[in-house]
């Protein structure tokens, strides 16, 4: 069975092993997660995507993962930096991911977005996000999250209540953007997972299931549905 090609943009990283200078990289959990469930990932580098470029991208692969990273620029979404803590603010990220979740959603592939990735798809689809929430229970914290019973990521788990959702974020949803639909929540209240309506399998969720999925079923099953359906 042919094995299905998921893409993930990179980052630009200032210091790397073994290669000159500047590089393009990608946190290789979520490699080894997408591995782990038969696919193959493809990093793609955050480079300008011209609009044919982009359509091949989308010919070429079969789902994306938008991962984690730092904070989306507040001048996408329609606000001025007021968070004293924003972080790894960069327009090329920005750019990149933004055009590359409006083409994968406008094509109904499959997606599994991360944490910032979460973000990226609200701020792409017209919401708007916290700039900074208190961070106790949010930053480097495992905890419980509750989903609907029947939506695509409880389904995807095998249950309602992820007992260990590992989170590293010091920003949340707002607004959510039309289309989105809110399908989980921490205990505090804070959204911890959408879906998009009228898709095939677009999956958000602002914890980080690859930091566990190696050893935590629940978290690798994401990656398990997402290669799953994009077969």
């Amino acid at each position: 069975m042919t094995s299905p090609l998921v893409a993930i943009v990179g980052r630009e990283i200032s210091q790397a092993e073994g290669v000159r200078g500047e590089a393009f990289g990608a946190g290789r959990r979520y490699s080894d997660a997408i591995h782990r469930a038969g696919g193959t990932p493809v990093i793609v580098p955050p480079l300008e995507l011209a609009t044919e470029s982009l359509e091949r991208l989308l010919h070429a692969v079969d789902a994306l993962v938008l991962h984690g990273g730092g904070d989306v620029d507040p001048r996408r979404y329609g606000q001025e930096p007021t968070a004293p803590k924003l972080y790894g603010v960069n327009s090329r990220h920005d750019d990149v991911e933004l055009a590359v979740v409006r083409a994968f959603l406008t094509a109904d592939k499959p997606i599994l977005a991360i944490c910032r990735g979460i973000q990226i798809m609200n701020v792409a689809l017209g919401g708007t996000l916290v700039q900074h929430i208190e961070e106790p229970g949010h930053t480097q914290e495992f905890h419980p999250v509750s989903l609907d019973d029947g939506s695509r990521a409880a389904e995807a788990m095998g249950t309602t209540r992820p007992a260990r959702c590992h989170s590293y974020h010091h920003q949340a949803l707002d607004r959510v953007a039309d289309g989105l639909r809110v399908v989980g929540r921490h205990d505090d209240g804070t959204i911890e997972a959408v879906e998009a309506e009228n898709k095939s399998w677009v999956v958000a969720v602002q914890w980080h299931p690859e930091d566990s999925a190696d050893v935590d079923p629940e978290q690798q099953r994401l990656f398990d549905r997402l290669v799953a359906v994009s077969r």
